[in-house]
Formats: C-alpha cells, structure tokens, sequence
C-alpha cells in the first residue's frame, strides 16, 4: 500500500459550513453516452466536454479518500463506453478509507454493455450497480432512449449483474407526466419479478433541452397511491444521508424506493460531491459555478495543496437548490455533462 493509500487519521473527515460530513464523491469518466435519451439530450448534441487520463482522477480520488470519502461512484456519460475502466475499478478498490475499510465502490450505467462486464467489474472490486432504465416495454425503452434493440441488453445486463453478485442490483427510472408514468405499476412488479430494487427519480430541471415544467413532474406522493393500485407500499427506515424513501410492499415482497427532489427536497442530509469529466469539483447538482480540481493539478499543487482547495470548496457547498422557486437559476450544465 502506497504512502497516499494510506488512512491519515490525523485529517478530519470533509464538513461544509451546515455541519454536514462529505463521504460520497462521484466520478464523471466520461461525457458520452451511446443512448439518446429524449428526456436527457436533445440528440443533436454529443459530447461537450473532454475527458482525463485515469491517472489524474486516480490521483483525485486519493485525495479524496484522504480526506474522508468512504463511497465512489463512477458516472458518465455512460461510463462503461471508456476503455481502461476494469483497470480503474481495479485500482481503486485498492484504497483505504481513514478507518481502514475498503471503499463502496459502485457504478452508474444504462447497462447496455453490462452483461459482458459484469464478471471483470466484479473480479476488480466493484461493489455495486445501479441501472437507468425508463420503461419495462420494449417498444417504449426505444422511445425513450431512441436506440432500438436495447431493451433486452439492458435486462441481460440486469440480469448478470445479479449473477455474479453485484448486489442489491438498483434499477433508476425518472419519471415523466404524459411520458412513461404509465410504467410505475409495471415497474412494481418487475421489481418482484426480477428481485431488484426499483428508485423512481421525480424529474429535475436539468435536461438539455430546458423545457422542465413543475407539471411535468410525477411526484412521491402521486407514485405512491398508484403503486397501491396494484399493492400498497409501506415506509421502511433509511440512513440520513440517503437519497431515496424506501418502501416494500404489503406483502413483503419487492423493494422500490422514490428519490423526490423537487416534492421532499432531501439537500439537508447531502453527503455528495462531484468530479465532471474534465476535472471540475461541482458541490451541488444545481451549482452555477464550478471548481477546477485538474486546473490546480496541471499547475503543479501537491496532495496536500490539492487537500486544501477541497476543502475550501466544501465549505461552499449550497444549503440547498430552488426548484421551482422564484430565483431559481438553472444548473450550469445538464445532467448528462456533470454525472448522476
């Protein structure tokens, strides 16, 4: 274990100025993506952003989990499009948090070339997946995502997945009124049928397009009293810091959980952080600036000089965002170029 693997036991873990602990980085490795999603892109748009040698988010990283980050995610783009990734996944999962535990290691994809990696990201050390998914019918997953034919890579991916162990396998749907709320039910029973667990995401303002409406929006408590119409759900307990209300179903069996930004804003349990593709800190999904980690990289910062901006920037982390507020201001960039 190299001297920056380390744990430092004499650094504090990463706080902002509400007292909140920063223990979730996710990592942006790439901005492409191979699916067109009509919610996402306006699929006239590719890439907008380059991205790094994995060396330099290793690097990154290492400073992170010095400074107390216990859980990575890797995101995109869709992450598994870059070449490398099993060595990356490898190379982290040989760090250390300042316990001294290994780190939760998990990756978020449209899992349209999951069932072939499944296997070597979980021989390198990935903990687990979560898939984007936004309809159980083939002919709608090909609306959706505008790629026809990706329906049933995506449930093989799913499925392998759970295979070799990469559990609990999360299968993320966002949801859009007059789009694909014609689904929740039906996602009800694929997460009994398929024993994952199924997070409905309520829609933020952070598409390409910028046509987000509160209208459009299907909120917890309307995903709720529909899933009763087929079973009702029933509120099990979550960690603080936890994104999703979770939820089984009467019977005991199915798990779904519902990540509800815009109706039951959860910003004052945030434990996230993000790395964009290029190399920039963003403290907040709906930051309007952003902070160049791999700037101060190129010009020569050490680790500890590293260790210090970071944590200069937490302490800047956002209270919380203003949807739907009258000074709201958009996110400086869409979703799909900061990583979910």
């Amino acid at each position: 274990m190299s001297t920056a693997d380390k744990p430092r036991v004499d650094v504090p873990h990463l706080y902002d100025k509400y007292g909140r602990a920063i223990t979730d980085l996710r990592i942006a490795i790439t901005d492409r993506c191979n699916y067109r999603c009509v919610y996402c892109r306006t699929g006239n748009d590719g890439a907008q952003y380059p991205e790094l040698p994995f060396a330099d988010y290793l690097r990154m990283a290492r400073v992170f989990v010095s400074l107390g980050i216990e859980k990575i995610r890797l995101t995109g783009g869709e992450p598994l499009l870059r070449g490398g990734i099993i060595a990356f996944v490898r190379e982290l999962s040989q760090m250390r948090t300042l316990s001294g535990k290994k780190l939760d290691l998990a990756i978020t994809t449209n899992g349209h070339l999951l069932a072939e990696m499944a296997q070597p990201l979980k021989d390198a050390g990935l903990t687990r997946v979560t898939v984007s998914m936004d309809a159980v019918d083939a002919d709608k997953f090909a609306r959706i995502t505008r790629v026809p034919n990706g329906y049933e890579s995506v449930r093989a991916g799913i499925r392998e997945a759970q295979r070799v162990g990469l559990d609990p396998v999360k299968v993320n749907c966002v949801l859009l009124r007059g789009f694909n709320e014609d689904q929740i039910v039906e996602f009800g029973k694929f997460a009994r049928d398929e024993n994952v667990v199924v997070r409905f995401i309520e829609f933020m303002p952070l598409e390409e397009d910028r046509v987000w409406s509160p209208e459009v929006v299907v909120t917890l408590n309307e995903i709720v009293r529909t899933m009763a119409q087929f079973m009702p759900l029933v509120e099990t307990e979550h960690a603080r810091s936890e994104t999703a209300r979770r939820y089984k179903f009467a019977d005991g069996i199915g798990e779904i959980g519902i990540i509800a930004p815009v109706s039951q804003p959860f910003c004052g349990q945030c434990s996230r952080i993000r790395l964009t593709s290029d190399g920039k800190i963003r403290t907040c999904l709906f930051s309007v600036i952003e902070h160049d980690l791999y700037q101060r990289m190129r010009r020569g910062d050490d680790d500890a000089q590293l260790a210090d901006y970071i944590r200069g920037v937490v302490i800047q982390k956002e209270a919380r965002h203003h949807i739907g507020e009258s000074d709201f201001i958009p996110a400086s960039r869409t979703m799909v170029h900061i990583g979910g």
